[in-house]
């Protein structure tokens, strides 16, 4: 089984944000896939579907950005023999690209660093380039991302995820 986790922020009004790359590129992913986000359990709203013939679950956590390890630490207790690989923005990867870790720590993200002190640093991620902030890191990843950017990091995201299910 493997479980894609996008991390992102709850509600209409962070949906375009730098933060909410992680759910939009998993939304885009479920709807090519025929996946709905139709259940709720894991402090999250998920779907479930199979790709390849494997089970495959798509969750997006519902705790806000910096508590994402709530969500994940349920869902690692709940399948503890899955691959899991977690979806986020990345203010330290180029702007415009996409970067794939094995695993590593929670570095200068807020939702890594819950995830890494609640479940390890074993797992795996997928680091969506939205640039440096020239102001405040706050107010820079709860801004809305270019239109152009967003379409080419989720382009790039979507095929990185279908090599990662090979």
């Amino acid at each position: 089984m493997k479980i894609l986790v996008g991390l992102g922020n709850p509600g209409k009004q962070y949906q375009n944000n730098s933060h909410n790359i992680g759910f939009n590129v998993l939304d885009e992913f479920a709807k090519q896939q025929g996946i709905k986000f139709s259940k709720k359990a894991f402090k999250s709203v998920y779907g479930e579907g199979k790709i390849n013939g494997e089970k495959v679950l798509l969750v997006k956590p519902q705790t806000y950005m910096n508590l994402s390890g709530e969500a994940l630490v349920m869902l690692k207790k709940k399948f503890k023999d899955a691959k899991i690989l977690v979806l986020v923005d990345d203010i330290d990867t180029p702007q415009g690209t996409v970067r794939y870790r094995e695993k590593g720590s929670g570095g200068t993200h807020n939702g890594l660093r819950s995830i890494v002190s609640m479940i390890g640093q074993d797992f795996e991620r997928l680091k969506f380039g939205v640039g440096k902030p020239e102001g405040d890191l706050k107010d820079f990843v709860l801004s809305n991302l270019p239109a152009q950017l967003q379409q080419k990091l989720i382009s790039q995201g979507i095929e990185r995820i279908l090599q990662w299910l090979q």
